[in-house]
């Protein structure tokens, strides 16, 4: 029977992964039937604003080349008409003297015969007749006006489609995961001169395979890309995965899409457990804030909540992963007394992880380390031989020392805005960097017996952590550079 009823179990799970397999396909299927009937009528319309753009292209020609037609046909009828006129008056003008002249020559009077003659042959020496070019000033050719659009017309005539550029694909080989950045290079069939940019999309996932449709994360957009690689930078990984995908554009028109790539985006995530923080810390999200009357406002509610059994503390009815740490330790209050200590919600029990804590430089006291979960409620960070630390000291003298077990180190290093705390579980390494410079400042080595916490302390004043954060390549290489001269915890005397 329960074999019957795990085989059952299996065929339902296989059955229900199916449908919503089928479900997420028939969703394409119909976004894709909304997208054709939009995507045609937006490609009509892009098609006729072309062509009526061509229209009014040829249309202006027209105008501007008959415009010049006329102007030449102006500028030598003006010229023809001149030369007309001036031949005219000449012409005119000769057929006056000419009658004079033979006039005289049919005249009987001897007397006089010899002025006559001699005026008429003054006159046809000023005659205009004999000033006059005979050559027309411009010609009636315009056959430098003639076109020829037998070019541009089988050019039109070979108007077609502008070709989708092709599929891009992402070479994953090539694709680089470092220092919170993410490289990627993608190929394409064959070249394509066309092609004017890529468009690249990324969306945060925690799913390995295909993008889901119902997907928490949009999709974000990066456009004008003129290389076949991209990288992006300033990104946070608190999502287990990246994926990406990209195209092609043409002046025209985008081509499809790549199949989706995604690429783990491995990073330390944690919170901030409210429920481990002394009441004078004001907690939230991943900030801390000194609150000198938080104890005195949360031991009020704590009166009037009270009940009569520990098992109703919102702490232990939270649910947590496998990773978190319980919200409360089991058996125990929150920090009290002097440890103004918060913990985070996730241990530390295997790997490499690292984050970065922001802190105001004018808190009188704050520490920043990791924890056993066993470190008591009375505990000081860096007192105990649970935790180790990283402690600034601004009541009366100013002071940053590396304490641990109640020993304590000074530190000889300028006081940074920003830490970096690096943990190798394995190796059983812990150090502190200058975050802004990547600059070590102490190094703890031991051997973890037991998983780890993120620890902080502060007392009137703030802090600010970020997470999300891979482990830096300059750390890491440090670290195989510094393995073998890395101070000890033994050493804090």
């Amino acid at each position: 029977m329960g074999d019957q009823k795990e085989s059952l179990r299996k065929i339902t799970h296989t059955l229900a992964m199916k449908n919503e397999e089928i479900s997420n396909f028939v969703c394409t299927l119909k976004q894709n039937l909304d997208n054709l009937e939009a995507n045609s009528n937006r490609v009509q319309e892009d098609m006729e604003s072309e062509f009526t753009s061509l229209h009014a292209v040829l249309d202006e020609m027209k105008e501007s080349m008959v415009t010049r037609i006329k102007q030449e046909k102006a500028s030598r009828t003006y010229e023809l008409q001149s030369q007309l006129s001036a031949c005219s008056k000449a012409l005119e003008s000769s057929e006056e003297l000419l009658e004079l002249a033979n006039q005289t020559l049919c005249s009987s009077e001897a007397d006089g015969f010899t002025q006559a003659a001699k005026d008429i042959k003054d006159s046809v020496t000023m005659a205009p007749a004999f000033r006059l070019s005979l050559k027309a000033k411009a010609s009636d050719n315009m056959s430098h006006l003639m076109v020829d659009f037998s070019h541009e017309r089988g050019m039109l005539q070979g108007l077609k489609f502008l070709p989708v550029p092709a599929t891009p694909e992402i070479q994953v080989s090539e694709c680089q995961v470092l220092d919170n950045t993410v490289s990627v290079v993608w190929t394409l069939p064959e070249p394509d001169s066309k092609i004017d940019h890529y468009i690249l999309e990324h969306r945060r996932t925690n799913h390995e395979g295909p993008p889901r449709i119902r997907e928490d994360y949009p999709w974000m957009v990066v456009e004008g890309i003129r290389e076949l690689e991209h990288t992006l930078t300033g990104l946070r990984f608190d999502t287990r995965y990246l994926t990406f995908r990209v195209r092609a554009c043409n002046k025209a028109v985008a081509g499809e899409f790549s199949e989706p790539v995604t690429l783990e985006t491995h990073a330390f995530n944690f919170k901030l457990d409210s429920a481990s923080a002394h009441q004078n810390l004001k907690v939230e999200d991943l900030s801390v804030e000194w609150d000198s009357c938080g104890g005195k406002i949360q031991d009020i509610r704590k009166e009037k909540n009270r009940t009569s059994s520990p098992m109703h503390s919102p702490a232990r009815s939270a649910l947590m992963s496998p990773k978190r740490a319980p919200t409360a330790r089991p058996g125990r209050d929150r920090f009290t007394a002097e440890s103004y200590t918060v913990l985070a919600d996730t241990v530390i029990d295997a790997g490499q992880q690292y984050w970065e804590v922001r802190f105001d430089k004018e808190s009188k006291a704050f520490a920043v380390g990791v924890a056993l979960r066993n470190l008591g409620r009375f505990d000081q960070l860096g007192k105990s031989g649970a935790s180790w630390c990283i402690h600034l000291n601004n009541w009366l003298q100013q002071s940053l020392t590396a304490k641990h077990n109640n020993k304590a180190r000074t530190l000889d290093c300028p006081i940074p805005n920003s830490i970096g705390v690096y943990v190798n579980y394995d190796e059983g390494v812990l150090s502190f960097y200058n975050a802004k410079t990547k600059q070590l400042m102490h190094t703890f080595k031991t051997k973890f017996q037991q998983p780890l916490i993120p620890a902080f302390m502060v007392w009137n004043g703030s802090f600010s952590v970020v997470t999300g954060l891979q482990v830096p390549s300059v750390v890491q290489s440090g670290q195989r550079k510094n393995s073998n001269t890395s101070s000890s915890n033994a050493s804090l005397t």
